[in-house]
């Protein structure tokens, strides 16, 4: 594929392409059974005369709302639903009744509440994988444009370096005592400002502006198509009308069985569940997971396919490894200095050189070291002086402003030094 064949990838453009792809239709009951389960939670908390508690009703006012309008934003709701259903269908967390199984209603209650368990643990588990893989292939295809060289694997490194940071967020969070709400709240933080900084991608601003100069071939229908990917009525609006409301109908029916069972395990003790009820709930848990594994597939497939995942082979991009290398001669006593500029902490400084051996049967190296300027002009060393014949390195830089790379010839009388390297900064992409 050309880069001049690719044509902008508006809404209409996208349009086309997801008449491709009709979602068939939710089941009817998804719908009724959200509400049969609204309608059996409220019923539940009059009939046991237990007040309904600020949690529940906050449960209540968010299972009768209107879900996000994103797909993502839904997708992350109904992780954090499911992990709140395990929370409560945890063995030590039942009712003390269901736990010792005294009579053979427990018994039975206890089992099928084991496979509702089950159920959404095996849901869970594929959501947060395809999740993982759709974040990497987004990442991949950023990547196919980057020269593959060290600057690559330099991104990759940032990447996850930025990963293991945002965990570290997480567990402090939740080491502090943050529920499962607060959690899932900091994730969707997270999500997106990886959202906004890819928009940035595309104009070149933010912390992605360093990383621009070193793609190759990126046609700018793509650049002009993840600039508006956040824009609430930009190209992906069409995604959100097309496949939204079946997710939305998911999202609800999750809800709504978080709220039956929050109500329903809470006042197990004054009234026992009735079968009618757990039946109810045993074909919502059945159709939800049904459902909702068929939509993760197949918005999967409309994905991965999608005509925005413009790889360098399929834009005609030319590969570009060296061209940047440069060559410089370093004369017989003297030395080179490179000065780099960072703007913010945690950037990376990185480096790849070799020196171009002469014609007679001896080695040539040369001097190497990396110091770091204050505003004040004071030195401070960063890598220490050593001789090489190559070398290729990086570091995190842990102070904004000016480091020198020194390659240092002086102390030879007769030989000058073809040195081919490359030097490169990047930015904090805390991604």
């Amino acid at each position: 594929m050309a880069t001049e064949g690719l044509v902008p990838i508006t809404r209409a453009y996208l349009a086309r392409y997801y008449d491709k792809y009709p979602l068939p239709p939710l089941p009817d009951a998804a719908t009724a059974l959200a509400d049969r389960l609204r309608a059996i939670s409220a019923a539940l908390a009059l009939a046991a005369a237990a007040p309904i508690t600020p949690d529940e009703e906050l449960l209540e006012k968010e299972a009768n709302g209107i879900p996000a309008h994103k797909i993502d934003e839904n997708l992350w709701k109904n992780r954090e639903q499911m992990e709140e259903i395990l929370l409560l269908l945890n063995k030590s967390r039942r009712p003390v009744a269901l736990q010792q199984r005294s009579t053979a209603e427990d018994t039975e209650t206890f089992i099928i509440l084991d496979d509702v368990e089950t159920k959404l643990k095996d849901m869970l588990k594929k959501l947060e994988q395809f999740q993982i893989k759709n974040a990497d292939n987004v990442f991949n295809t950023v990547m196919t444009y980057m020269p593959q060289d060290f600057r690559g694997t330099l991104i990759r490194q940032q990447r996850e370096r930025s990963e293991r940071n945002k965990q570290a967020e997480v567990d402090a969070l939740v080491n502090a005592g943050g529920s499962i709400r607060d959690r899932y709240a900091l994730l969707w933080k997270q999500q997106m400002d990886r959202r906004v900084q890819l928009a940035q991608l595309g104009s070149a601003t933010g912390v992605y502006k360093t990383l621009v100069r070193y793609l190759v071939g990126v046609p700018q229908v793509l650049l002009d198509f993840i600039r508006q990917i956040n824009d609430d009525n930009g190209p992906m609006e069409e995604q959100r009308e097309r496949y939204g409301p079946a997710l939305y109908t998911l999202t609800k029916l999750v809800l709504a069985i978080r709220l039956y069972l929050h109500v329903s395990l809470a006042r197990y003790g004054q009234r026992k569940i009735e079968k009618d009820d757990i039946a109810v709930l045993q074909q919502a848990v059945a159709i939800y997971t049904e459902e909702f594994e068929k939509f993760t597939e197949f918005i999967g497939e409309v994905f991965v396919n999608a005509p925005f995942f413009i790889s360098a082979e399929d834009a005609g991009a030319e590969s570009r490894n060296s061209d940047d290398y440069k060559e410089t001669i370093i004369p017989a006593g003297k030395t080179h200095e490179v000065i780099l500029s960072v703007e913010a902490v945690n950037s990376y400084i990185a480096w790849d050189f070799s020196l171009q051996q002469g014609a007679l049967n001896m080695v040539l190296d040369i001097g190497f070291h990396v110091e770091y300027i204050s505003p004040s002009g004071q030195k401070t060393l960063i890598l220490p002086y050593r001789r090489y014949e190559a070398d290729q390195g990086n570091f995190c830089t842990v102070s904004a402003g000016s480091y020198k790379l020194v390659w240092d010839n002086s102390y030879s009388s007769f030989f000058k030094k073809g040195l081919q390297g490359l030097f490169v900064t990047l930015d904090y992409i805390d991604s």
